[in-house]
């Protein structure tokens, strides 16, 4: 079915990072306390991404992340228009079935957030797979760690301050107080996630190679 094992392994990888973006957006309305700053709890699946994307970065180049990265944004934008049609079909009464206000509690979230969402999500991706590759060709291809870590603390930073600018802040719906702080708190779990990940990537790494190379 696929012409090399490298194709196999992309397929997997893109799997895994399409999976796992869509899931963080679906999820993502909900927030939850970090402290005294509110965190959205779409940040649980981001390791995975993190991890898919490094490694995708590592094996198909720019031209592969990149590619999937506006594959997934279109991906993320329909799951969305699905389901805002979804949400204005009347749901079917009944005492144990999901009424239309728990449904629209659950998956109703505004355009700004949306949008906010997938503009983060683009931006972040190409500041990313720009300074892996960067990075990488300073090193000559060594320190995975570095350009893995160091691609995603700045990328992120980007990430974090993009959604609640457009989605929260630009509206008025939080001070600019309250934007920093968030802003930096999601920042530093990220961070704190990606940096405790670093053995993922190079077990990745090595799973892929002894694939790839195996008879």
């Amino acid at each position: 079915m696929f012409k090399s094992k490298k194709d196999t392994v992309y397929v997997v990888l893109a799997g895994i990072f399409i999976t796992n973006a869509v899931v963080a957006e679906l999820i993502g309305g909900k927030l939850i306390h970090v402290g005294s700053a509110l965190m959205s709890i779409g940040i649980l699946p981001w390791p995975i991404v993190f991890v898919s994307t490094d490694l995708i970065n590592e094996y198909f180049g720019e031209k592969g992340v990149r590619k999937l990265s506006l594959i997934t944004a279109c991906l993320i934008a329909y799951t969305f228009v699905v389901l805002f049609l979804a949400m204005k079909i009347p749901a079917v009464k009944g005492e144990h079935l999901v009424s239309d206000d728990q449904f629209n509690g659950v998956f109703g979230q505004s355009m700004l957030i949306i949008v906010g969402s997938i503009v983060a999500f683009l931006v972040s991706q190409l500041i990313d797979v720009t300074l892996f590759h960067y990075v990488k060709k300073k090193t000559g291809g060594k320190m995975i760690w570095l350009r893995s870590t160091g691609s995603t603390v700045i990328s992120q930073l980007f990430d974090s301050f993009i959604v609640l600018g457009i989605a929260f802040w630009l509206p008025g719906k939080i001070t600019f107080d309250q934007f920093l702080l968030s802003g930096f708190t999601g920042y530093f779990v990220k961070l704190i996630i990606a940096i405790a990940l670093t053995p993922l990537i190079y077990l990745g790494h090595s799973i892929i190679e002894k694939y790839i190379h195996s008879k």
